[in-house]
């Protein structure tokens, strides 16, 4: 089992203390995958490593309405985290967005979704290693499909912008949601999540690799 700094504690104490049969998910061709959302909402779902993260990198963008800590990718049906943590599962720790689509564009998700991750380590995010950890764009359909190949394009051409590029870009699957003491836990355990994120160095790495860039403004 891979040890991350939230790993380090036994698994009863992650959500109070420090830091808180399967089944084949075959992979959806491009407009098959329908997530349930209301009218003038739409989808997005990426993997940045701790999902903690990912929600407080999403939630302050206008037009983003919900997000849901999650897991996607894998081939166990109704996944736990301890299922996930293993590493045997195939799915990724992932972030699901609700948004509206007239307020917010997929272009600008994928945008704030490239500042919050180091799409140059194909083993994991910052401190916390492991497949499940990985870096991962989940496109709903054909147009978000389209829409994040031309935005990692984009990347690989840029002269300034961090190389390799190992993000993978895959039709999205059933995505889980995690237990319920991961949703919102930034705000629900600041002090500890900050904490673990402090010790975790993410915000130190992706000074690095994206300078000013880094975790992109909200807007």
């Amino acid at each position: 089992m891979i040890m991350t700094i939230r790993g380090l504690l036994p698994a009863f104490t992650l959500a109070a203390a420090l830091f808180a049969g399967a089944a084949q998910a075959a992979p959806a061709p491009d407009d098959a995958f329908t997530p349930q959302v209301g009218d003038n909402q739409a989808v997005a779902i990426f993997a940045g490593g701790c999902f903690w993260c990912m929600e407080e990198a999403f939630d302050p963008i206008k037009g983003v309405t919900k997000t849901i800590s999650g897991y996607t990718g894998g081939h166990v049906a109704d996944p736990s985290y301890d299922d996930v943590t293993a590493e045997t599962s195939g799915h990724a720790e992932a972030v699901k967005i609700v948004y509206d689509p007239s307020q917010v564009s997929y272009d600008h998700l994928l945008q704030v979704f490239w500042h919050n991750v180091d799409p140059t380590d194909a083993g994991g995010q910052f401190c916390d290693r492991g497949d499940s950890y990985r870096s991962e764009i989940f496109a709903v359909d054909s147009a978000q499909m389209k829409a994040a190949k031309a935005s990692k394009q984009q990347l690989e051409n840029a002269e300034d912008a961090p190389k390799p590029i190992v993000t993978d870009i895959e039709p999205a699957v059933t995505f889980y949601p995690a237990e319920d003491y991961h949703q919102n836990y930034y705000k629900k355990n600041p002090l500890r999540y900050k904490f673990y994120r402090n010790a975790c160095g993410r915000d130190r790495t992706l000074d690095k690799v994206w300078g000013d860039a880094a975790r992109t403004p909200e807007s």
